[in-house]
């Protein structure tokens, strides 16, 4: 008998692997999702029996989907059960997408990444000493420093033994606190009377890990430094006698130092560059509102979303509801436009820019050209000339000139390097990095210049070696003195500590920018604090640049990015709840916005890095002002019914609405999302006239206020009424703001002004943002 032909095989495989596939048994590929079904109908008193129940019930629900209960039981590995009603779980891709269809589910999504918002690894402390603005010590003493409030921090952890938690002069934990420590693996951790709590969050975490996650990693401490410097940044201790390798040398801070700390680890070592993940943020968020925390401090974020397929949107919601301030970050991806995160209404965005310290480290050329440039370097050069060379003249034949001049990992040649100081540009690695670089290969120091993009935006960083961060006017001038020389020699001086330096602040070229890429009609992000080179605790788990190469251990450290300028608005807003424990997270909020200022210490309106002019687009309201933000005059009191209402204008139906709250809201079918009572103003597609409504509240002694408007260029704008009388505390009084375009005169780019009522003593400011179609 003939053997088949190769085509007849091959048709007969065909078919036998296609049979198998359709009869297969094995798995399909599972990840991990969340499924958020809204609100708890139990209240916060409930018993752990309660709690037992609403697990059951995910179970039960799951179940259904899957073979049975038990096989539920398999999947789940979160069961959101105190103020968040949902769960997570691993899933099919097919299962997922069912329980999405379900009536009583709100959204599924995966259980995607975020990241940290430190500039240290890419690319309040207050007064004259460490706390980056301006906190006066009448308004720190009328606010108690923060006493009886407790901020929590959702980051990396804590280092327990740093001075910044220490105990030492605090009474009893509050009795509102139910909050626990939970050491985990790490027996050695341990908490007290100043950081009352801490808690860790990985399930989410390993559920993305190829592999079994290691049980050392069970433990709330900080092992990257990150969480403690935040922490101790919103509610650290006083702690004397502080510096970075004897540089800003000072008083340690935090914006609220009499305030009870909490952390909330949920953030990792990376996972394809994500280190918090969406299932163990809403596992954080549901614990920390039950703990009882008043102020939540985020500096984490990820790209923008539907804010019920978005983990921080969904948890600070439940938060807010329950009075809790939530502060967040806006992100590292400026200075392009429409990179901010963090977009929803109900918390707090901030970017970051600078304060008015420096650490000037200068560069003397050989011809006499002294350049200033910033450092925080431990090591200093003899006083005497080195030469100098690009990094691209250095490079290995192997590299290329791109790599090269970044001073990329493996791009020098130790035989063109040894004894020279590296000229290397900013971008892609780790500043620190590109030291360690020129260190291995044998240079003896290093200037980084920066590129156009980053302009003025300089960064004193901990280098392993003598090494300036200079300006990318002074590189180009360092650039062409090595070109222009036979010879090029340099000197770097080490580094010392300038204060009240001008202009200041200004804008962080990493800063993200609006606008809103979800919500055009929400300015974000909302306010700007001190984000650059901001000293605080420290773990002492790794050193000061979180690199494998640096076994330094210092306890206070000086990072940048808008992780550093969140908790400068976490610890107000702590004074501010201390001062005032009946106002709402929207009056707190409406306070730090309406007092900003849009100008630097040198009475000029604010610039960004390349010192152009900038926009709220930066900077939101201006630049926090925490004196002037304790006493406001009047706020704009935005309430769960309006924020109800925004939902509802984002097109949310009756049926889902009533799983956020099982309390009774009145809604508005028209509501326009221009007439959130939010304290700015933002009408992007202004095509002839729009009218806006707002509503203030008086905070303050009767009086009578008027409004004064600075209209957008092209645009022009009226108030009725254009006076205010409030004769009592608590009085709100509503107003309407027509914008309209002057034809012929408006352009169709985003165009700013202001808004600004006052009684003489108080001025409450609200920016206006317009785009005219």
């Amino acid at each position: 008998m003939a053997l088949p032909t190769s085509p007849t095989i091959f048709f007969l495989l065909l078919i036998l692997l296609v049979s198998l596939l359709q009869t297969s048994t094995f798995p399909l590929k599972k990840k991990s999702y969340v499924v958020y079904l809204g609100s708890h109908s139990h209240d916060s008193e409930s018993s752990s029996v309660e709690f037992d129940r609403v697990t059951n019930s995910h179970y039960e629900f799951l179940g259904s989907f899957l073979e049975s209960s038990d096989a539920a039981k398999e999947s789940i590995f979160y069961s959101y059960t105190r103020h968040i009603n949902g769960f997570a779980a691993t899933l099919e891709e097919q299962v997922a997408a069912e329980i999405a269809k379900h009536p009583n589910v709100l959204s599924v999504f995966e259980n995607n990444g975020r990241k940290l918002h430190t500039t240290r690894s890419w690319g309040f402390m207050g007064l004259e000493d460490n706390y980056g603005v301006i906190t006066s010590n009448s308004i720190w003493n009328k606010a108690r420093f923060g006493e009886g409030v407790i901020i929590a921090n959702l980051d990396t952890g804590v280092w327990p033994e740093s001075k910044s938690f220490n105990d030492e002069g605090f009474g009893p934990i509050p009795s509102k606190w139910r909050g626990i420590c939970e050491k985990g693996s790490d027996l050695a951790f341990h908490c007290n009377r100043k950081l009352i709590g801490a808690r860790y969050f990985n399930k989410g975490y390993a559920s993305r890990l190829p592999t079994p996650i290691n049980s050392s990693s069970n433990t709330p401490r900080d092992n990257e430094g990150h969480g403690s410097h935040t922490l101790s940044t919103a509610g650290g201790n006083m702690v004397p006698g502080v510096s970075v390798f004897g540089q800003g040398y000072g008083t340690a801070k935090g914006g609220s130092p009499k305030a009870r700390v909490a952390s909330y680890k949920v953030c990792w070592p990376p996972i394809n560059g994500d280190e918090c993940f969406d299932a163990d943020i809403l596992a954080a968020f549901d614990m920390a509102i039950h703990d009882g925390v008043d102020v939540l401090s985020l500096s984490l974020g990820g790209s923008a979303s539907n804010f019920f397929n978005d983990s921080v949107a969904i948890g600070s919601f439940h938060a807010a509801k329950k009075g809790i301030v939530v502060v967040c970050s806006a992100g590292n991806s400026g200075p392009n436009e429409a990179t901010v995160e963090n977009l929803a209404p109900w918390y707090i965005t901030v970017g970051a820019s600078t304060m008015d310290r420096e650490f000037p480290s200068y560069v003397v050329l050989g011809n006499n050209l002294t350049l200033k440039g910033e450092s925080l370097s431990a090591t200093r050069l003899a006083h005497k000339f080195y030469p100098i060379i690009k990094a691209t003249d250095a490079k290995l034949a192997s590299a290329t000139n791109e790599d090269a001049v970044l001073c990329q990992n493996g791009t020098l040649d130790p035989n063109k390097v040894k004894g020279k100081i590296v000229l290397c540009l900013r971008g892609i690695s780790a500043r620190v990095d590109k030291g360690e670089q020129a260190l291995q290969a044998g240079a003896v120091g290093m200037v980084l210049a920066n590129d156009i993009i980053t302009g003025n935006e300089i960064i004193a960083d901990p280098h392993v070696l003598p090494a300036s961060h200079i300006n990318f006017s002074d590189g180009l001038k360092v650039f062409n003195y090595v070109n222009s020389s036979k010879s090029p020699v340099a000197y770097i001086a080490y580094p010392t500590t300038k204060l009240h330096t001008k202009p200041a602040p200004f804008m962080a070229a990493f800063s993200s920018k609006g606008p809103n890429t979800m919500v055009p009609e929400i300015l974000k992000p909302d306010i700007t604090a001190p984000g650059v080179s901001v000293i605080a605790a420290y773990t002492e788990a790794e050193g000061p640049t979180n690199q494998v190469f640096d076994y330094r251990r210092i306890k206070f450290n000086s990072i940048s990015g808008t992780s550093m300028s969140c908790p400068h608005i976490s610890g107000i807003a702590g004074l501010l709840k201390a001062l005032y424990p009946s106002w709402s997270p929207a009056a707190i909020k409406s306070a730090i916005m309406t007092t900003a200022t849009t100008l630097d210490n040198e009475a000029e309106p604010l610039l960004n890095a390349s010192f152009s002019q900038t926009t709220p687009f930066s900077y939101g309201a201006g630049h926090v002002q925490p004196n002037k933000a304790m006493d406001p005059g009047l706020v704009y009191d935005t309430t769960m019914n309006d924020y109800f209402n925004f939902l509802c204008a984002l097109g949310y139906n009756e049926t889902q609405r009533s799983l956020f709250s099982n309390a009774t809201y009145h809604f508005h079918k028209n509501f326009s999302l221009l007439n959130l009572n939010y304290p700015s103003i933002t009408v992007p597609n202004l095509s002839g006239s729009v009218t806006v409504k707002r509503t203030l509240k008086n905070v303050g002694a009767p009086a009578t206020y008027i409004v004064h408007v600075q209209n957008p260029n092209g645009i022009i704008v009226s108030v009725k009424p254009s006076i205010l009388e409030f004769k009592h505390v608590g009085e709100e009084k509503r107003f309407k703001v027509k914008l309209k375009v002057n034809k012929g005169k408006a352009t169709k780019s985003y165009v700013f002004g202001k808004m600004t009522w006052s009684d003489g003593k108080h001025y409450v400011k609200s920016p206006l943002v317009v785009q005219a179609i």
